[in-house]
């Protein structure tokens, strides 16, 4: 039997954390009981520097359930790079990981399904929602877009997939190579090549409280995914640049031109709109370009991308 690790990030979950463990743990030792998995696989939580009781409760969880264990990163890190820590921090203990959200939206009725894909010799396992009913308007919307972008940019990446998938250590040790500051898993797990397959599941409500997921932090991941797996805004840039050059010259032969034949240029006063447009553009194209130089700034220092201050492990 294979032994399995799951990894749940978790951030400011005092009020949905004990209830997610209890279920956790009674769905593991159903797992094992139906021999499914080895005895030995674990749920590992990691605290993403909350500033709330989660972490007690997980220190209290970890001593009353034989299942479960957890770690405490020094600091809020990010998801990207709780997620990280985790896996790399149970990846020579078991034969595969699986990450999902510690709100448990992710169905776990389907880890049997993807466990069964890896001992058919798939090396990730991708969760994918069949739909996206409790999301807003905005957000599907927004969502879709970001999906377009990234297939014209030529990213591969797994449509509706939200992080939660099963990777096998191989594919955990070759993550490990990868060491980029400014993560985004989603475009660095695909890139690498592994065979894989996906799964779909409905995706459930959250047991208590509200998604610390913010816009601000979606907007965010956005734009590392964009910016991480392609320079072809930078390319964009470019020829927009030289056909705005192009057009300029065409208005100047004309202005010259109207100039020497009327001894004046009308219609100067609709030029506000072109400068604003222009200027508009120009500031667009420095923070597109500001980005990437930020990354630059990031991955030149060399920083650890997290620190783990406390571990719970049985």
């Amino acid at each position: 039997m294979k032994t399995i690790y799951l990894v749940l990030p978790c951030y400011n979950e005092e009020l949905v954390i004990q209830d997610s463990a209890i279920k956790i743990e009674d769905f593991l030792r159903e797992l094992v009981d139906k021999k499914i998995i080895s005895a030995e696989s674990r749920a590992c939580f990691v605290n993403d520097g909350s500033n709330d009781s989660t972490w007690d409760l997980l220190e209290h969880l970890c001593e009353t359930n034989a299942f479960l264990c957890a770690i405490s990163l020094a600091g809020n890190r990010g998801h990207q790079n709780a997620m990280l820590a985790g896996m790399m921090m149970v990846k020579d203990r078991c034969d595969a990981v699986i990450t999902l959200d510690a709100d448990l939206q992710h169905d776990i009725s389907v880890i049997p399904e993807f466990i069964t894909q890896y001992k058919k010799g798939y090396e990730v396992v991708y969760g994918v929602r069949k739909s996206r009913k409790g999301e807003g308007a905005f957000k599907k919307v927004s969502g879709d877009a970001f999906y377009f972008l990234m297939n014209i940019l030529g990213t591969k990446i797994i449509k509706n997939h939200a992080d939660y998938r099963l990777m096998s250590s191989k594919a955990i040790n070759a993550l490990e190579k990868y060491g980029e500051r400014n993560l985004f898993l989603r475009g660095i797990i695909p890139s690498m090549g592994f065979s894989y397959t996906t799964i779909e599941y409905d995706e459930k409500p959250r047991l208590a409280g509200e998604s610390k997921y913010s816009l601000r932090k979606m907007i965010q991941l956005a734009a590392t995914g964009i910016t991480s797996f392609s320079v072809r805004p930078l390319h964009f840039i470019f020829f927009c640049g030289m056909f705005f050059f192009l057009i300029s010259i065409v208005m100047l032969i004309y202005a010259l031109v109207v100039f020497f034949h009327n001894g004046s240029i009308p219609g100067w006063t609709s030029t506000v709109a072109p400068i604003w447009l222009l200027g508009g553009i120009q500031l667009l194209a420095l923070g597109v370009v500001g980005e990437y130089i930020g990354k630059i700034y990031m991955e030149a220092k060399h920083r650890p991308r997290y620190e783990i201050d406390k571990v719970i492990w049985k």
